[in-house]
Formats: C-alpha cells, structure tokens, sequence
C-alpha cells in the first residue's frame, strides 16, 4: 500500500506519452528522451509514424516503446501501463497529449452526440490512463502533466468543442492535484496557444482557419507570432521535473500573451 511521500528527489525515471505521434506529443518525447528519460507512447493508428519515432529516441540513447491504443479502452490502458512497467521498472512521469481532431464550429452546430464522443475522447481517456497508471505513479512520487488548451482561459469563436472538453480535464487536474499530494503525486496542466504545428496546423491544411482568421488570431498575441511544439515541450518537461517540485493542480498557458 503506498504511503504519503517525503520531498525527495527523484532518479531519472521512464515518462509515458500518449499522443506520442502527434506534433505535440512527439515534441514532447523528443524532449523528454533528450533529457534522459526512456520514453514509452501511445498512439491510436499511425503505427508507421510511431515506429520512426521510437528508432529516433532509441537513436538518442533512451530505451522506448511505442504502444497502439484506444485511450477509452479500460483493459487496453490497464496492458499498456503494465508492459511500460515491466519494460522499464517502473513509470515517473505521465504526459497526456492524446486527443482528437476539432473541428472549427460554432457551438450552435455540434450534435449533442459529437459532444459526447469528444467528451469521452478528451476527459474520459485522460482519466481513464491516470487511473491505470495511478500505483506507479504513487510508488515514484511522479508527475502528470495534461496538455489542454489556452482556449479554457480566453474563449475563441468556434473552437468551443476544445475548451468545452479539455475543460473537464483541467478540472480533473486540480482534484488530482488535492487528492494525490499526499502520496507526493503532482498534476499541472499546459495550455498551448495557437501553434504552427500539432492541431493549428491540421486546422490551416484542412483551410478551416483562411487567412484572415489567422491574422485576426496573431492581432490577439502581444508576442505576434505562432508558437511551436517545442514551446509546448519546453513547459512540459519543465512542470513533469523536480525543478518544479513544489508546483502542482496549476495551468500554464503557452500562448504568446494571448490569454492576457
């Protein structure tokens, strides 16, 4: 049975990912492998993409694993904390950076099942891997990290689908954070901005986001421009590390100024 934690400092332990295929969630393994740490992801169907980003942390010198799943899949999560567990010895760092495409819609336009299904895609998945992966986080006093959305913060026409989910895990963070503290298990939260890459960057390809609203969305940054995934990784592995161990159920937003 685990018991409350002293303030110790930690060894470099295993981090795992999910969303590692990402623009997000891959600048995040990287960054996370550069720093010494064996990478475990999780992706849902690029296997090929998955495959390359293993052999690249691998390259580093870190050990990874790259692991399929459906983050709402309770018996799938379960196997794969387990095998992380046994190809690593144990699990310090959770980063979930998993989620699904959103669409650019006004709120008035999304079918209450739409809804449903983004809800369990965000907040459902995201509690459903911090329940399995909860004893080995506990066991190493680690930290969980959630990447959300600076949306939650200041709200932008037609993205409601993004604050209106991820919201509910920025919520779960904070009940995490009270709970876990104990057992010296910490949870933040990062809001990325708009980006250059990672789902900004579907956004602009699929033409959901012309020009002008990208130029209306840089008006809005006091920095004036975009940020990038490696931003977004930066503020991670920061809040995933003992340089933060005294930070936990906080939100960082990594926007550029925009929710000021």
């Amino acid at each position: 049975m685990a018991t409350p934690a002293t303030s110790t400092p930690r060894r470099r332990c295993a981090a795992l990912v999910t969303g590692g295929t990402g623009g997000i969630g891959s600048a995040i393994a990287r960054q996370l492998a550069a720093l010494g740490h064996d990478v475990a992801i999780t992706y849902r169907s690029n296997a090929e993409v998955a495959a390359d980003l293993v052999g690249e942390l691998e390259g580093s010198g870190v050990a990874a694993q790259a692991f399929s799943a459906d983050l709402t899949d309770r018996p799938r999560v379960a196997s794969v904390v387990e095998q992380t567990l046994e190809h690593f010895g144990g699990l310090g760092i959770l980063v979930h950076a998993a989620g699904p495409h959103v669409p650019m819609i006004h709120l008035s336009e999304v079918a209450p099942e739409d809804y449903a299904e983004h809800l369990q895609q965000e907040a459902v998945a995201f509690f459903t891997v911090v329940k399995a992966a909860l004893p080995a986080l506990r066991d190493a006093s680690g930290s969980v990290v959630a990447v959300t959305t600076a949306a939650t913060s200041r709200f932008p026409v037609r993205d409601g689908l993004s604050p209106g989910t991820k919201g509910a895990i920025e919520q779960l963070v904070k009940g995490f954070a009270a709970e876990e503290g104990r057992f010296g298990v910490r949870f933040n939260a990062v809001g990325p901005g708009m980006l250059t890459d990672g789902m900004a960057e579907r956004l602009i390809a699929s033409e959901e986001l012309d020009r002008r609203a990208l130029d209306a969305a840089m008006s809005r940054i006091p920095l004036r421009r975009f940020g990038t995934a490696a931003d977004v990784a930066e503020a991670v592995c920061f809040l995933a590390s003992d340089r933060a161990g005294f930070v936990t159920g906080q939100k960082l937003d990594v926007d550029g100024g925009y929710t000021v």
